[in-house]
């Protein structure tokens, strides 16, 4: 796991520079700057939003004695997805905002529920009630 990481932590930047100047030199560098910033302000807006929406409805399950655990997973996808909507970059803007949009959310969701049951089923993941 910590090998795919160290990967995707030299990779992914590479592969953003090469993008960016890729861009730069087709649509031009003023335009691709305008993207740059556009989707940080888009995704900001869009984090916001979406992480009032899940906030409001962890609360209101958690009102009805009910544990809000696909809320949970959501607010995490909303975490991850508005940090790499401020990294500047294609890539980074593109994971970000499938991860924000709820409807992709929900593929992304589906996999996390399958990794985290992965763990569990081989006892390298547990966890405790206490009352």
């Amino acid at each position: 796991m910590f090998r795919i990481l160290i990967l995707l932590l030299i990779i992914v930047p590479a592969m953003e520079i090469g993008i960016l100047i890729w861009s730069g030199n087709t649509i031009g560098v003023p335009i691709t700057i305008l993207l740059i910033i556009a989707t940080g302000i888009i995704g900001a807006w869009l984090a916001k939003k979406e992480g009032m929406q899940t906030l409001r409805l962890a609360q209101i399950q958690l009102q009805n004695a009910q544990i809000p655990n696909d809320v949970i997973l959501d607010g995490i996808c909303i975490l991850v997805g508005g940090s790499l909507l401020l990294t500047p970059g294609f890539i980074t803007d593109t994971v970000g905002f499938l991860l924000l949009i709820p409807y992709t959310r929900t593929f992304v969701k589906i996999g996390m529920r399958r990794f985290i049951q992965k763990k569990i089923d081989s006892g390298q993941f547990t966890f405790t009630i206490r009352r």
